[in-house]
């Protein structure tokens, strides 16, 4: 993929979930950190700073505006931005931090999101890391998302600043195998690898007018439309 570049943020707040409790029960979220990188090229960070200029604290609205703005900017010049699950995830929190759904709205629209794009097909989401090494790609998480909020009130910033530029550098690198090979290939819960076909990857715009997947045989399925809810209020569904 050309001109690519994906970004990634990582909460600040900790949890300690049940088996199968679903994250977003705790939301809103602040966010630590969020990270965007080139493909292939440079990666830059927007944090906190103490009076030190070290790494502290939370996104305000300020800063956070900037990371939608930065990545506004880079769509309307011709960038394809990527992130995975971004647009449930990453742009729902950045917008909500931001005070800004509207813009939060504006970048989804024009995202790519190879999971999101994936559940529209399938189903059911996949994670980072079972599609990476279902594609093949060497690299790996350098840790377990519910680590980078513990490291980061630890004190750790440097590990969790790692951590999240590894993930926007993974997302790069899955993104362009999915598009070099026409497939998604994953790593399931039960060891086995699988494949799906991706000819290539889409907006998120144009996937919303997919029609829903046949989720039948799941006990508990969750409408693809729940991933861009948060969008509704901002621009309309119909954007």
């Amino acid at each position: 993929m050309q001109n690519l570049l994906s970004f990634d943020i990582e909460i600040a707040n900790v949890f300690t979930l049940a088996p199968g409790e679903d994250l977003e029960r705790y939301a809103p979220f602040d966010i630590s950190v969020a990270a965007a990188a080139t493909h292939g090229g440079s990666v830059r960070h927007w944090h906190a700073r103490d009076v030190a200029g070290r790494p502290s604290g939370v996104l305000d609205a300020k800063l956070a505006r900037e990371v939608l703005e930065y990545l506004r900017a880079e769509q309307q010049q011709g960038t394809r931005v990527c992130a995975w699950n971004g647009l449930s995830f990453d742009l729902r929190w950045l917008g909500h931090v931001a005070r800004d759904m509207q813009l939060a709205s504006e970048v989804a629209l024009e995202l790519y999101d190879p999971m999101f794009q994936f559940a529209t097909q399938r189903g059911f989401p996949i994670g980072l890391a079972a599609a990476a090494e279902g594609m093949g790609i060497a690299q790996k998480k350098l840790m377990s998302a519910d680590r980078a909020p513990v490291e980061w009130q630890a004190g750790n910033h440097q590990v969790v600043l790692d951590y999240v530029a590894g993930d926007c550098t993974l997302t790069n690198q899955v993104a362009a195998a999915i598009e070099h090979a026409g497939q998604v290939k994953w790593r399931t819960k039960r060891g086995t690898l699988s494949s799906e076909p991706m000819v290539k990857l889409r907006q998120v715009r144009d996937v919303m007018r997919d029609p829903p997947p046949d989720q039948g045989w799941m006990s508990e399925p969750k409408p693809v439309s729940n991933y861009w809810a948060w969008m509704k209020n901002a621009i309309g569904a119909g954007a």
